[in-house]
């Protein structure tokens, strides 16, 4: 196990496990959220998804435990792939492992000098780099405001358009020399990791593969079934919220002719839960954690 699980035991509570319930870890990564469910399984089956396949090396030796070694967003195939119709509970860990960030060849973290490349599943043929160096200058402002959530969206794509021009930007250091005099005094690392954080969901489609897990995740739950989410980012965590309130990403409650509500799901929290102080201090990835967990609704 290559990092310490956010969240743990909460969000092992949120499952509600059954000893003989099936569940799903999508975000299979080092395996710790996936070993506690499967010490709380006597007869039941776990199921662990993940796109990266250095996690294929985490992955369990046991006849409960079946990794798949796919996006989420392919969830409700390889379910019915392996006969399950319908699970009691399915579990996510968004965002980028530790592991994953340690490593200077996946080009995730900004304390590194590696390739820019920042993919998740090593088949997809755009990496950072492709996207730093072809986007034209209007496509890369839209990606760094709309994932990025940056200010100075506008300035830093002029910026990496030309610094291209010069030289084709293919490390980390040198993204980070592109955008140097851009980044304002004491705010340079929160800066770089809102542009890091731009680049690696577009390289991923990571906005596109949460929306299309979301919805088939109804599909796949079984009724009073529970969802459990850790997201890391406000675009996730919206999309998240949103989506355990109503069924949708737009948070639009639709309602009967009665005005009965007729969401697929209940949240099981009024509030998001957040880490203590002492779990902060102990993993630093945990200090923007935010769970949700929601209950499919029984009708």
């Amino acid at each position: 196990m290559y990092h310490n699980p956010v969240l743990l035991h909460e969000s092992v509570d949120a499952l509600n496990i059954q000893p003989d319930g099936v569940y799903v870890d999508v975000t299979f990564g080092g395996g710790g959220h996936s070993r506690a469910i499967l010490d709380k399984l006597e007869n039941g089956h776990l199921y662990g998804f993940d796109q990266d396949l250095d996690a294929a090396n985490n992955a369990f030796d046991d006849p409960r435990f079946t990794f798949v070694p796919h996006n989420f967003k392919y969830l409700k195939n390889f379910l019915q792939l392996y006969g399950e119709q319908q699970v009691d509970g399915v579990f996510a860990d968004l965002g980028v492992s530790s592991f994953q960030f340690d490593m200077p060849s996946k080009g995730f973290s900004t304390r590194f000098d590696g390739k820019l490349d920042m993919r998740m599943d090593r088949n997809n043929p755009t990496n950072a780099s492709v996207i730093i160096n072809n986007y034209s200058e209007a496509e890369l402002k839209s990606i760094l405001i709309q994932y990025g959530e940056l200010n100075q969206a506008g300035r830093m794509a002029y910026a990496l358009v030309a610094a291209r021009e010069i030289k084709p930007i293919k490390t980390t250091f040198e993204l980070k020399e592109a955008v140097r005099k851009l980044l304002p005094f004491g705010k340079e690392n929160k800066v770089l990791a809102q542009l890091f954080q731009a680049l690696r969901i577009e390289v991923n489609g990571e906005m596109q593969a949460l929306e299309a897990f979301l919805q088939q995740s109804i599909q796949v739950l079984k009724p009073k079934g529970r969802l459990v989410v850790i997201s890391y980012h406000s675009l996730e965590d919206r999309m998240v919220k949103n989506f355990m309130k109503s069924g949708n990403i737009s948070g639009e409650i639709e309602k009967d002719f009665f005005g009965n509500n007729l969401s697929p799901l209940s949240p099981v929290f009024r509030k998001a839960i957040v880490p203590e102080e002492v779990e902060i201090a102990a993993n630093n990835r945990a200090r923007s954690a935010r769970l949700r967990a929601a209950e499919k609704v029984e009708r």
